[in-house]
């Protein structure tokens, strides 16, 4: 992280789907014309907040499963976001202390926080990555990756509520499987997604909404969804709503409500 980089201006002109996100979790790090986009999602959709929750909580279930019955101990976490606690490095490590974690994002805001997620325990390691998803290979040659972790070892690749910002044009098969490729068998993919397939009328406002403030979109059905894990052998129960993927207690809300496809699958 270069001191140039982090002082970089945050275009506070327009909404940013970070901070709309950070709006939904009932964070603090948004602004006001955030709040007002992130506002007209919910009048359209007011289940949007239930879908930002649940994505966050089966990021950690996830993490614990795979912590706690796949031995993973590395994770590379792309689309962070803004740091909300617990990180993703604060559950692996609350299980595996050793933990290895690098977050990689492109957003200035989310450089600015990045020093919320160096705070690793002493046997773990974390660091902070600025990088593309759209651009895979200088990603996974940045030094500060290399620093951390060791590709020879298995490690989860951690895609949540990212996927859906990469439209087809930009080949999100393709992205996810260069990812993969390098990554040794034992590794893993970690995926949330929302999805239209509950209520298409109203993810279609969605999708306006944020095409309209300049950040395109593309919601997949459960197909398409499930085209990210081919290769590998899916955990149980598949790919499935976000707060059906083994819940920790019952569930409360509807499909509609969380509209969030996930899943988690292994390389053999």
């Amino acid at each position: 992280m270069t001191t140039s980089n982090a002082a970089r201006d945050i275009d506070t002109s327009r909404p940013h789907s970070a901070r709309m996100y950070d709006y939904y979790l009932g964070g603090k790090d948004h602004f006001e014309v955030d709040k007002q986009a992130a506002e007209t999602v919910a009048a359209a959709y007011p289940g949007i907040f239930t879908c930002a929750l649940e994505n966050r909580a089966f990021m950690h279930r996830a993490t614990r499963v795979l912590a706690r019955e796949h031995g993973i101990r590395q994770w590379l976490d792309i689309g962070t976001g803004i740091p909300t606690e617990p990180n993703l490095h604060q559950v692996a490590q609350s299980v595996v202390p050793e933990a290895r974690v690098v977050y990689a994002d492109n957003d200035p805001l989310v450089l600015k926080y990045a020093e919320r997620l160096m705070r690793s325990t002493t046997q773990g390691r974390t660091t902070y990555v600025e990088a593309d998803v759209n651009d895979p290979g200088t990603l996974l040659n940045s030094p500060a990756l290399a620093e951390i972790l060791d590709l020879d070892q298995p490690v989860a690749l951690s895609l949540n509520a990212l996927m859906h910002f990469v439209t087809d044009a930009q080949d999100p098969y393709g992205i996810v499987g260069r990812l993969l490729e390098v990554l040794p068998s034992g590794s893993a993919l970690a995926l949330s997604h929302c999805t239209p397939d509950f209520d298409p009328a109203t993810w279609q406002k969605v999708t306006d909404i944020y095409t309209g403030a300049g950040t395109p979109v593309q919601f997949r059905a459960q197909k398409d969804v499930a085209r990210f894990f081919d290769g590998l052998d899916l955990l149980s129960p598949g790919v499935t709503v976000g707060h059906r993927w083994r819940p920790d207690g019952p569930v409360e809300a509807t499909d509609a409500e969380v509209s969030l496809w996930t899943g988690v699958g292994i390389k053999p």
